[in-house]
């Protein structure tokens, strides 16, 4: 035991090897090192310990353990996060649900799928394939990001802009408290009673519980999918195409932009045909029936037109629409090979603000000396600016960190938020308080004791401290860096 009263690293080893095989209780350094970060990784914490049960009563255990002896427990999914949500706490334990990754059950009649935390986002819809079904949102990670990291970060993706978030698709969760009690939110049914805790947890960060089971909404696989590649001479003129599309009352089931960084980039990778003479690419997918496709298709070609695209492009068939997208999923990694490191924003604002924020955005980049190449669901204003930068050179990152700020902080003044669906974890929590008022996250801090009265879960994430929200008021924007905020940088882990 500790001075503190709390088992030291050797006890708490001692106490979860009695009922989970000593193998997957990890308490060296090294072997812990792969769960210092999530993929936000110039923020670190090595752990005390790592555990990886495999049943829900070693689930329960784990919990009720770390809850008598007040020890932190961080829930860990893929660790393909963005927002150091899943970085440790370095007196706290990992609690990883990597060894709950089974399909339990697909109902095609209901159109649902049960699953453990630790399934892949695309595996979903490749089990659910045989049945003409599939999972509606696709974050660009899906082929390593997990339903239990989705349900705490309400992950999007290319078609939430038709068919939502992860909050409008999952339907119930099975939630073990951090009392060690295991409790189920929503239901299979349209609507459930009282209170819609389901939309509390979806996106709370492992704050409020560790989900130990989802329930999802399944959609049909449409009957014909085409997606219609614009090119622009000007960002403003590709912004003014979106609001022209969705003005018109064609609802597209995904609809992307990417500046001329984010091309270059993304052709030199996946080699899709996009235009490298544009400034700005739009991929605008319509899926139904074929004769709506048929019809929506030639609308949006004769908007991009009118809205003066420089050229246009109809995909011909699956193989070529596919082809499209790879390129648009493959852009983060796809950036990562023309800079050392990027830093990956995410923030959302008003359609009709997006020329007026990527034109400041173009200002900040000269101020602060770091080239931006943007990546982001136009259809519904979720911005993924790239800030690239080289995390060898000293005091760049800081920079970056300053620069990246500044953005969100321009989203929330033109009327948007900080986060679509990174969450905000460590990285965005200095912003909070640029969005909500000092009642707003007093409020929060309400809501967190009432599930986690010692705030033992994921703590420091999330919610500012109060103290904090009023320092950083006071300070000038251009100073907002200075704030507070636990973290290692890591020169030469790049995300």
């Amino acid at each position: 035991m500790s001075q503190s009263g709390k088992p030291d690293r050797q006890t708490l080893a001692r106490l979860f090897s009695e009922f989970i095989d000593p193998e997957y209780v990890i308490a060296d350094e090294e072997t812990q090192k792969p769960y210092e970060c999530d993929g936000l990784s110039m923020y670190c914490e090595m752990p005390l310990i790592v555990v990886l049960p495999e049943t829900l009563k070693q689930v329960q255990q784990v919990m009720k353990i770390c809850h008598q002896y007040q020890i932190p427990v961080v829930a860990r999914g893929a660790g393909t996060g963005l927002c150091a949500g899943a970085m440790p706490h370095k007196e706290g334990v990992v609690l990883s649900l990597a060894k709950f990754n089974q399909i339990l059950d697909i109902d095609p009649l209901a159109r649902t799928a049960r699953l453990q935390p630790g399934v892949r986002n695309l595996a979903i819809s490749e089990a659910a394939a045989e049945y003409g079904l599939y999972y509606g949102p696709d974050p660009s990670s899906q082929i390593a990001c997990t339903i239990g990291g989705n349900i705490a970060e309400n992950s999007g993706g290319v078609h939430c802009l038709k068919y939502g978030l992860t909050v409008h698709n999952a339907l119930s969760v099975e939630m073990i408290t951090v009392e060690g009690e295991r409790v189920i939110l929503g239901s299979e049914g349209l609507d459930s009673a009282g209170l819609d805790l389901m939309a509390l947890i979806t996106g709370s960060e492992g704050l409020l519980g560790v989900v130990t089971e989802i329930t999802v909404r399944l959609l049909p696989v449409p009957e014909k999918a085409q997606v219609v590649m614009a090119g622009f001479h000007t960002v403003q003129a590709a912004g003014d195409a979106v609001g022209a599309v969705i003005a018109a009352g064609i609802i597209p089931a995904g609809l992307e932009m990417m500046d001329t960084h984010a091309i270059h980039a993304a052709e030199a990778f996946a080699n899709a045909g996009y235009p490298l003479d544009a400034e700005a690419l739009l991929l605008c997918e319509l899926d139904g029936t074929t004769e709506e496709v048929d019809q929506y298709i030639e609308r949006v070609e004769q908007f991009f037109l009118q809205q003066g695209a420089s050229s246009v492009q109809v995909s011909g068939s699956e193989a070529e629409r596919a082809a499209m997208w790879k390129g648009r999923k493959s852009a983060f990694p796809a950036v990562g090979r023309i800079s050392p490191d990027y830093y990956c924003m995410d923030g959302t604002i008003p359609r009709s603000q997006l020329a007026r924020v990527l034109t400041e955005m173009q200002k900040m980049s000269a101020e602060y000396g770091l080239r931006v190449a943007n990546v982001f669901h136009a259809g519904d204003g979720n911005l993924h600016p790239l800030i690239l930068f080289d995390a060898n050179v000293p005091g760049e990152f800081e920079k970056t960190e300053a620069f990246g700020g500044r953005i969100l902080e321009l989203c929330v003044e033109v009327g948007g938020c900080i986060t679509g669906e990174h969450g905000v974890g460590m990285e965005k929590i200095r912003q909070m308080s640029a969005q909500f008022n000092e009642q707003e996250i007093a409020q929060f801090h309400r809501l967190k004791q009432a599930f986690d009265p010692a705030g033992t879960l994921n703590p420091g994430k999330g919610i500012p401290v109060l103290k904090h929200c009023q320092e950083y008021r006071s300070l000038p924007s251009s100073d907002t860096s200075v704030m507070p905020l636990t973290h290692h940088h890591s020169a030469g882990d790049h995300s």
